[in-house]
C-alpha cells in the first residue's frame, strides 16, 4: 500500500551541467501532472510524463525542473542592438532640447533598456540533456516512492486497527440479533395479554406475527456479506498493487450493508453498534482518499 502524498528530489550532473527535478504529490482521483521547466526542456515533456506514469498511477504531481550550466561553453554570448541604443539616446537628446534641460542619459542606463543587450544561450546537446533529465527523474521518483511507501504503512496500520474494531462490533451485533426475536415475542404477548385482559387468543396468529417480524428484521445475510467484505479488506490492504479505487468501492459496500442492518434490526443495542460501525467506516473512507 502506498500513500498518494509525498516529496522527492533528484539531481544529475555531467561536465558542469546539472539538472534538478523536484516532485510534490498530493491526493487526486486520477493521475494528473503539472510540469514546470525551462523552455529548453519542452521537448522532453512527454518523456517525463511517460516515466512518471510507469511508477505512479494516481495522484496530482507538481514537477519542477531546473537547469544550471557552469561548463566553459555554458556562458553563451551577448549581442547588442546598436540601432536601438542610438534611437533611445537620440530620442532622449531631442526631448532634452525640447524641454531645455540637460541630457543626462548614460551608457549604464542605455544597456538596461530591454532588448539592447541580448543574451544568446549556448547550444545544448539534446541527447545529453535527455540523459540528465532521466537520471534526475529516476532519483526523484525513488525518493518520492520511499516517502509514499512509509506513509502507506502508517495508513495500512490505521486501517487494520479500524478493521479490528469493525469485526468486534459486528460480533456483538451477531450475538445480539437472535435475542431480538425472543424479546419481541415476550413483549408482544405481554401487550396482547394486557389489552385482552385474560381472553383466549389464537396462539397461531401470535406465532405468525412473530415469524413475520423475525423475517423482516433478519440480518443474517447482511452479516454474512459484511464479514466477507472484512476478509476482502484485510486482503486488499496487504496487496502491493495500487488499491485506492478498489478500497473506495469496498468502503461503499461496507456502508451499504451496515445501513441495511440499521434499518432492519429494530433494536436499540444493534442501532448503537451500527452507529459505531458507521463511524469506523467513515474513518477508513477518509484514509482511502490518501491511498494510491
Amino acid at each position: 500500500m502506498k500513500s498518494m502524498t509525498g516529496y522527492g528530489k533528484g539531481e544529475a550532473s555531467n561536465c558542469g551541467r546539472t539538472v534538478t527535478i523536484e516532485l510534490k504529490a498530493v491526493n487526486h482521483r486520477y493521475l494528473d501532472m503539472n510540469i514546470k521547466m525551462p523552455k529548453l526542456f519542452l521537448f522532453l515533456e512527454e518523456v517525463i510524463r511517460k516515466n512518471i506514469s510507469q511508477v505512479i498511477s494516481r495522484g496530482h504531481l507538481d514537477v519542477y525542473v531546473s537547469y544550471e550550466n557552469r561548463s566553459e561553453e555554458g556562458q553563451g554570448s551577448f549581442t547588442s542592438n546598436v540601432q536601438l541604443a542610438k534611437d533611445y539616446y537620440y530620442t532622449a537628446e531631442l526631448l532634452a532640447r525640447e524641454l531645455n534641460i540637460e541630457n543626462d542619459v548614460t551608457l549604464s542606463q542605455i544597456v538596461k533598456v530591454p532588448d539592447i543587450i541580448v543574451a544568446t544561450p549556448p547550444e545544448e546537446d539534446e541527447d545529453k540533456l535527455k540523459t540528465l533529465v532521466i537520471l534526475a527523474l529516476c532519483s526523484a521518483l525513488a525518493s518520492l516512492e520511499e516517502m509514499r511507501i512509509a506513509e502507506g504503512e502508517h495508513i495500512k496500520a490505521d486501517i487494520a486497527e479500524k478493521l479490528t474494531a469493525l469485526k468486534s462490533l459486528t460480533a456483538q451485533i451477531e450475538e445480539r440479533a437472535p435475542l431480538v426475536k425472543e424479546e419481541y415475542a415476550v413483549k408482544l404477548k405481554e401487550r396482547i395479554a394486557a389489552m385482552t385482559q385474560g381472553l383466549d387468543i389464537d396462539e397461531t396468529r401470535i406465532m405468525t406475527e412473530i415469524a413475520l417480524f423475525a423475517d423482516r428484521s433478519s440480518i443474517d445475510e447482511e452479516l454474512t456479506r459484511l464479514k466477507s467484505h472484512f476478509n476482502q479488506l484485510e486482503s486488499l490492504i496487504n496487496d502491493e498493487n495500487p488499491i485506492g479505487r478498489k478500497l473506495d468501492f469496498l468502503v461503499q459496500e461496507l456502508n451499504r450493508e451496515v445501513n441495511t442492518i440499521g434499518s432492519k434490526a429494530n433494536d436499540l443495542t444493534i442501532t448503537n453498534n451500527v452507529l459505531m460501525l458507521k463511524n469506523e467506516i467513515e474513518k477508513i473512507r477518509e484514509q482511502a482518499q490518501n491511498v494510491e
